[in-house]
């Protein structure tokens, strides 16, 4: 897929370069209505200045900014070992030289996505409810095509173009704004030519604060749209298994839960688009859809009589009329024959998923002799907790204090499945059924636990 890379690498640049003129113009035309004489200079310069801050964040924590946003927390092989050998197994079969992050979000809905400024700090991000509605092999497929996305170094130019269009869109709202407090008073106290050209001149500045961002959401809706077609291509590809990504994008559209933290500015970043999923429609023959029409996504995979990227163009061609993927990689693709499906039903059922979430989350969890199972969030500043469907009074599980911060805490394990206690500095830690050390460090304050079998 080296073309595809380098095409999407040619389309970035245009893509990115054009955003930057609208960027340009609007702070010019925008400067110069506000403060005729020299203020398109300083329009400008508050463009600039707006562009620059989102590029900070950019290459310093987009990633943060966006997994934070939307609740994800990142999980450890312990949490969920089938989850992290189907990333291991798809990182292997599209020749990663890394290992992206996992990471799980805590909701019902089925859905996943992929981001990172560089490949190798990509992160693959999936729904609680992801992993426990399908099976492997769809699972499989979901995770390929995110993995997909990463060799195709989509992830670094989707977050760009993100951010390039939120500079835009903040740009001319600020604009917006000052010339619905600014613009009128200054025109009345011109003189009458100048104030026809400045009028004039804030109608242009106008209608270039209301077409700018939908100029820019344009182009940026509409390669998004194609990358997808390339993801699925690599997920059929590291899977050798088209059906299993066909099944997974219908049992995500069919599932109408809506999801949390959606927005129209994070929907492009789902494997499927999570607005249209919650409200069961299919928006793809918008101009402003994020992404193709699932339908024609699942009729292409299922049309396909091979498992290679040649079967995929040759499915896409009697779809679309034209191909999707370059004369070079084709030239240079083997044929693949698809494997049969695996019996491996779901890797997580929904109690052990939303576990996992609530481990990654900080939840401790204190077991009662009833049989429930009660989760104290991190801060809890209590001793002790009481159980809702019983009454009984239990004490939140706590390393013991031997005294100075030099001398190691201790703690008795009391199972040998997963346990979690409080330290002495008020983090909970989480004991895996692997764990086989004599001891574990807390995160937060460093204190060495002893732990005790």
């Amino acid at each position: 897929m080296w073309e595809q890379i380098q095409a999407n690498r040619r389309r970035s640049a245009v893509l990115i370069s054009m955003m930057a003129v609208i960027l340009v113009l609007l702070g010019y035309v925008a400067g110069e209505a506000l403060a005729p004489g020299g203020g398109g200079v300083l329009g400008l310069g508050v463009a600039l200045i707006v562009f620059l801050v989102r590029l900070a964040i950019y290459f310093g924590a987009a990633e943060s900014v966006l997994l934070n946003g939307a609740h994800a927390r990142e999980i450890q092989r312990d949490d969920s070992p089938q989850l992290f050998n189907v990333v291991e197994e798809m990182k292997i079969a599209a020749g990663l030289p890394f290992m992206p992050r996992i990471y799980l979000i805590d909701d019902p809905a089925p859905n996943a996505f992929a981001i990172g400024n560089k490949p190798e700090k990509s992160v693959v991000a999936v729904t609680t409810g992801l992993l426990h509605r399908l099976n492997r092999d769809e699972l499989q497929g979901v995770i390929a095509h995110e993995i997909g996305h990463v060799r195709n170094r989509d992830v670094q130019f989707m977050t760009l173009a993100a951010i390039m269009l939120g500079s835009i869109v903040l740009l001319a709202e600020i604009a917006l704004r000052t010339m619905r407090f600014g613009g009128r008073s200054r025109t009345r106290s011109d003189s009458r030519g100048s104030g026809q050209a400045q009028l004039i001149l804030l109608v242009v500045a106008l209608l270039f604060a209301i077409l700018g961002p939908i100029m820019a959401q344009l182009l940026y809706f509409a390669c998004s749209r194609k990358r997808e077609f390339l993801a699925d291509a690599s997920g059929a590809q590291f899977t050798r298994y088209p059906e299993g990504l066909a099944s997974a994008l219908e049992k995500i559209s069919a599932a109408h839960e809506p999801l949390s933290f959606a927005s129209k500015a994070t929907a492009g970043m789902f494997i499927v688009n999570p607005l249209a999923c919650a409200a069961g429609t299919d928006d793809s023959s918008s101009i402003f859809s994020t992404h193709p029409s699932t339908t024609e996504r699942v009729r292409i995979l299922r049309s396909m009589t091979g498992a290679s990227l040649a079967d995929y163009d040759a499915a896409y061609r009697r779809a679309k009329g034209a191909g999707v993927i370059g004369s070079t990689s084709l030239r240079d693709t083997s044929s693949q024959t698809i494997r049969a499906a695996s019996a491996a039903g779901p890797i997580e059922s929904r109690a052990d998923a939303q576990s996992a979430a609530r481990r990654a989350f900080g939840y401790l969890t204190v077991h009662c002799n009833c049989g429930l199972d009660i989760s104290v969030p991190e801060g809890y500043e209590q001793d002790t907790i009481r159980c809702i469907r019983c009454g009984s009074t239990l004490p939140i599980p706590t390393a013991s204090d031997a005294g100075p911060k030099d001398v190691p805490l201790t703690y008795r394990r009391t199972s040998e499945g997963w346990e979690s206690l409080r330290c002495a500095c008020g983090r909970t830690i989480q004991i895996s059924p692997a764990f086989a050390a004599p001891f574990i460090r807390c995160n937060s304050c460093g204190r060495q636990i002893t732990v005790e079998a």
